[in-house]
């Protein structure tokens, strides 16, 4: 199944950065309840907070583990930021104050900056026409880490609420053994370059990419693309208790089978569609299913309508792949580490501004008897990077030609 015996342990890791942020989840409300001494609304707000903080220093952190691997070589990048992650779920375990518990999260942010490196390795060792599927992979351990982490944070639960941060310091450094015993380098000597400051931020990290012309409009549809996806992790939850009236249970059944909906899609049919269809095609199918799914969101009001949408808007996932494929594509062995880097980044700016827009969008409409406003936002979103990524990129290529 696996071209190079580095592509599972990188995905494990991915997976284990999933598991990991997720498992946490089911216990975070309480803990900050009890830490900072407030009620439930302002421990949500405090929650938000958190994940502020986390996306910021993963923002920061991101380019500075590409240029690493570029220098370094990934395997130790990956070592070390992998053992730093399970040492910083210990101090969360431990913490015992609400300061120490942001302390924590923030640093998770900087240790589980893991994607710009996972997807350098992937790169390395995989043909540049094979890289859109093996990408795709990428969804697929990220679905079943959004399966796997709630659940196993919910079973936790009845061992302390500080149960969830032991297991996922239990995995990190189970992860780390691994990457320490079987993951090979990847990256060839001949192939590493100094290490550069002027490269280890956003703006840097894309300069190899915009040397080769044309990086502007993947770019900015890649963050216009991630900003609208955010309309899940930011409001899903508020939004199925507002529009349909479902309790936790219910909730937690719809994540499920989203997590499942895209672990099936990135494993069986990113690869094919990008083989059949090449990268452009397959990436404007996706933004397309997009604009019609979290349009359709809107007026959603039956159980089986969330559910047939769950299941349509799982082709969305051939979008972030594509564009990650189109990209490596344009730099050359040596870059790929800040490359990636910098995609980690923009990742991390989506994750600050998304859930505020999103969540201010539903806010917004609710108070005026419209539910699905951050939807409606999403759409249009989704929209604007249809038209960037044609226009921008597809026609002014000739790929439809």
């Amino acid at each position: 199944m696996f071209h190079h015996r580095a592509v599972p342990i990188a995905l494990a890791a991915i997976l284990i950065d999933t598991i990991g942020f997720g498992i946490v989840l089911p216990v975070l409300p309480s803990l900050i309840t009890r830490l900072g001494h407030v009620d439930l609304p302002a421990a949500t707000r405090i929650g938000g907070y958190m994940l502020i903080a986390f996306a910021v220093n993963q923002f920061f952190a991101g380019p500075i583990l590409g240029n690493l691997g570029d220098r370094y070589g990934r395997r130790p990048v990956l070592l070390a930021a992998m053992t730093a992650f399970s040492l910083d779920y210990l101090l969360m375990a431990f913490a015992p104050t609400l300061a120490w518990l942001f302390l924590g999260r923030a640093i998770a942010g900087v240790t589980g900056a893991v994607y710009g490196p996972v997807n350098a390795a992937i790169a390395d060792v995989t043909p540049p026409e094979k890289r859109g599927a093996v990408f795709g992979l990428m969804g697929t351990a990220f679905g079943a880490g959004f399966i796997l982490g709630p659940a196993l944070g919910g079973l936790l639960t009845g061992w302390g609420e500080r149960a969830p941060f032991f297991a996922a310091a239990g995995l990190a450094m189970l992860n780390a053994v691994s990457i320490a015993v079987a993951l090979p380098e990847t990256l060839a000597p001949e192939n590493r370059r100094p290490f550069d400051w002027r490269r280890a931020n956003v703006f840097g990290a894309f300069a190899p990419v915009f040397h080769a012309g044309g990086a502007a409009p993947l770019l900015a549809g890649s963050l216009l693309w991630q900003l609208a996806h955010m309309v899940y992790p930011a409001t899903w939850a508020f939004w199925a208790e507002i529009a349909m009236g479902w309790d936790g249970r219910a909730i937690g059944w719809s994540l499920a089978a989203s997590g499942l909906s895209m672990m099936v899609a990135q494993a069986l049919l990113v690869g094919r569609a990008i083989k059949r269809f090449g990268e452009e095609r397959t990436m404007l199918i996706g933004l397309a299913v997009g604009v019609v799914v979290f349009g359709l969101y809107v007026f959603a009001d039956r159980g089986w309508q969330v559910y047939t949408l769950i299941g349509a808007g799982a082709l969305t996932g051939f979008v972030f792949p594509s564009i990650n494929a189109i990209l490596s594509r344009r730099v050359d062995a040596r870059n790929q580490g800040a490359l990636q880097g910098g995609m980690a980044s923009i990742g991390s700016v989506a994750a600050v501004v998304g859930p505020l827009a999103m969540t201010q969008a539903l806010a917004f409409g609710s108070e005026r008897g419209f539910a699905g406003g951050a939807f409606a936002l999403a759409s249009a979103l989704a929209a604007l990077t249809f038209a960037v990524m044609l226009f921008g990129v597809v026609l002014k290529r000739g790929k439809l030609a």
